[in-house]
């Protein structure tokens, strides 16, 4: 099997998830994460990303979409921890922290959110002050009382705040 295809079965579920299809999504992570088990081991951050990894962050974001961002936030606890989180591409990272953001946003961690964020602008910066939807993540958080560490300067950067 290519890199195509595990990476199109990963979009796949991302996609039956945001559906409302979880017993789908389900089936076609689990399809990715065996293949991934047979991927040779630490090629996550040469090609395209695939890997035990990279499905792992992909569960995170389908149990986002599917509407349980607890789940979402005690994967990415677990996946966040682990090396080989570190060997995936470094702006698929930074998007993922995105996600994991918008994940602690939704279970009323605005730290944990502001933590994903702050990292994310550290490793990518790009992700957070171009895409729409980190500014809008931003834009949340931003408006705690108190604004969680880095947040207020995030803001500032994508242009929320003078």
């Amino acid at each position: 099997m290519s890199d195509l295809h595990w990476s199109l079965l990963i979009q796949a579920g991302l996609a039956a998830a945001g559906c409302g299809e979880v017993r789908r999504s389900d089936e076609l992570l689990v399809r990715a994460a065996e293949m991934a088990a047979r991927h040779p081991s630490g090629d996550e951050s040469q090609r395209c990303g695939f890997g035990p990894a990279a499905v792992e962050v992909a569960r995170v974001v389908a149990a986002l979409e599917s509407g349980d961002a607890g789940e979402a936030v005690c994967r990415h606890e677990r996946a966040h921890r682990r090396e080989a989180w570190r060997r995936l591409p470094t702006e698929f990272r930074a998007a993922y922290l995105v996600d994991a953001a918008r994940a602690y946003v939704r279970v009323g961690d605005l730290r944990g959110a502001g933590r994903a964020l702050v990292e994310a602008d550290g490793i990518a910066p790009a992700e957070i002050r171009l895409r729409p939807v980190a500014r809008t993540v931003v834009a949340e958080i931003a408006r705690a009382h108190p604004v969680p560490p880095g947040v207020a300067r995030l803001a500032t950067l994508v242009g929320l705040t003078r």
